[in-house]
């Protein structure tokens, strides 16, 4: 299987590729390593998404498990970049319970690309995370996505200017009395 490594602030990722299709994201180094177009386009976007450029990954994921964990996993990818569920909401959406769900998050082929990372605990505890450093790596991914988020809102937000008051007499309308200071 085509490998290859991906440094990156949450340490060194290795990403796999099986029949054209990204198979595997996780914190290991591979045996040996081999490019191919697909892995430096993963590379490329995993970079991008790091620098907070890019908020959604376009690439062919295969996600090789359970029908229930596909089911979450899908779940996890429609959860929309800097927003997060928690662990009973997308049991709720995938009719499973709220451990089955972390199960299905524990055993994600693909982290990061397939954001595990935005299911929460209830009352929006951080729950668990087993890709790199554990809650460190998922603290820091819900925060690169937070200061993304935020920055995009600021520089969106209109540019707030305000008019100076006119000085007695300036600029007035008719009948309206004038300012004195």
């Amino acid at each position: 299987m085509p490998q290859i490594v991906v440094p990156s602030p949450v340490g060194s990722l290795s990403l796999g590729e099986k029949d054209g299709k990204i198979v595997q994201l996780g914190w290991y180094a591979p045996a040996r390593t081999e490019e191919t177009p697909l892995l430096r386009e993963a590379r490329r976007q995993l970079m991008a998404y790091f620098a907070g450029r890019l908020r959604d990954f376009d690439l062919p994921l295969s996600l090789a498990g359970s029908a229930f964990y596909r089911r979450v996993w899908q779940a996890m990818q429609r959860i929309p970049y800097g927003a997060t569920r928690s662990y009973g909401e997308l049991a709720h959406e995938t009719d499973s319970g709220p451990r089955a769900v972390g199960g299905a998050c524990g055993k994600n082929p693909i982290a990061i690309i397939v954001p595990c990372h935005r299911v929460l605990a209830s009352g929006g505890a951080i729950g668990g995370y087993s890709g790199g450093t554990g809650l460190a790596t998922k603290r820091f991914l819900l925060a690169l996505e937070a200061r993304a988020v935020s920055a995009q809102r600021e520089m969106s937000l209109p540019e707030q200017r305000t008019l100076p008051l006119p000085l007695a007499g300036e600029g007035r309308a008719e009948g309206v009395p004038p300012i004195t200071h």
